[in-house]
């Protein structure tokens, strides 16, 4: 039997993880600097025993480019305002944007357990080690539950919900990949990726890749860019009649939940168009992918011949 004096240590010390779940937080720890993430926060239970029927979410200066994920059952707006510093946006300043998001009309109940998504993309001009605070308020019907303390203290009762912004690279190598590599952001994976050498003078030329989505809802390959490029299409190649024809997705490409895409020649294929310069054999080029729930990310394309089915098998990384 333990002695008297040390049963209260031993349930403070088992009762604090309990603790420490009751408060709303942000399912992620880190995130990239100048890198696209989801921020996910948790809502573990309601306001003193009542079902929360509104969230919201603020969104923290140095955080740009914000989009929430929708909810069955419940409504969703978003409050803009101006940003404090403007941001580079796909080559378009931005001055304003989300500053906050609020789901309502739900019905989650306290002793149920939900999550509420945004992506965004954290500033260049953010320091390593910075702490985002992104406060939160839980509604009920006849109370609240805020967690909007930003100070840091510990031990206060309504810690605002926060991620850890690093160094591109430290630790987040799903963002970037050398070429061949295996890459994944968010729960799309993209393995075997590779570009077609080009002959002088081309204009344009083809990217294939596999996607992978093993999450439990749907994506959607939505973007893409390249330094070697002056654009990049998503584009479908399908036979109509006796024709092979080619047409660019311009809702993007949609990833089924569970499900595995491939885009390969005949195929769907990323379009390079207006290329800067040749594509030799042997060197790679720079692709950003942007997907509209898992976010942005950077990886390498090996440039294969000029009649490759699948990589290079010098470049495949294995």
């Amino acid at each position: 039997m333990f002695p008297k004096m040390l049963l209260p240590a031993a349930l403070g010390a088992a009762l604090l993880p309990l603790a420490a779940a009751a408060h709303s937080t942000l399912a992620q720890a880190e995130v990239p600097v100048g890198g696209t993430s989801k921020f996910t926060l948790r809502v573990p239970h309601g306001c003193e025993g009542q079902a929360t029927h509104t969230v919201r979410l603020e969104i923290p200066e140095g955080v740009y480019a914000v989009k929430p994920m929708p909810k069955a059952g419940w409504d969703l707006d978003m409050e803009t305002g101006t940003y404090a510093t403007p941001y580079l946006n796909h080559g378009t300043e931005m001055t304003e944007g989300v500053r906050a998001v609020i789901w309502s009309g739900g019905d989650l109940r306290d002793d149920w357990y939900d999550e509420f998504t945004v992506r965004g993309t954290v500033g260049p001009d953010v320091a390593p080690g910075h702490v985002l605070y992104f406060p939160a308020l839980q509604t009920c019907a006849d109370g609240s539950a805020d967690w909007t303390d930003t100070s840091g203290a510990a031990g206060v009762s309504n810690p605002a919900p926060h991620v850890t912004a690093v160094a591109t690279g430290g630790g987040y190598d799903q963002h970037t990949s050398s070429a061949g590599d295996p890459v994944t952001v968010g729960e799309i994976a993209i393995s075997e990726p590779f570009i077609r050498a080009t002959l002088p003078n081309q204009p344009v030329a083809g990217g294939f890749m596999t996607l992978t989505n093993a999450g439990a809802a749907a994506d959607r390959l939505v973007a893409a860019r390249s330094p070697a490029a002056a654009r990049v299409e998503i584009h479908e190649m399908s036979m109509q009649g006796d024709v092979m024809r080619m047409r660019e997705l311009s809702d993007g490409l949609p990833l089924p939940a569970g499900g595995t895409v491939q885009l390969a020649p005949g195929g769907y294929h990323l379009m390079f168009m207006e290329l800067a310069g040749p594509l030799a054999e042997g060197d790679s080029v720079d692709l950003t992918l942007t997907f509209e729930q898992a976010g942005e990310v950077t990886l390498t394309l090996p440039i294969s011949a000029r009649d490759a089915t699948a990589p290079t098998a010098d470049h495949t990384g294995h």
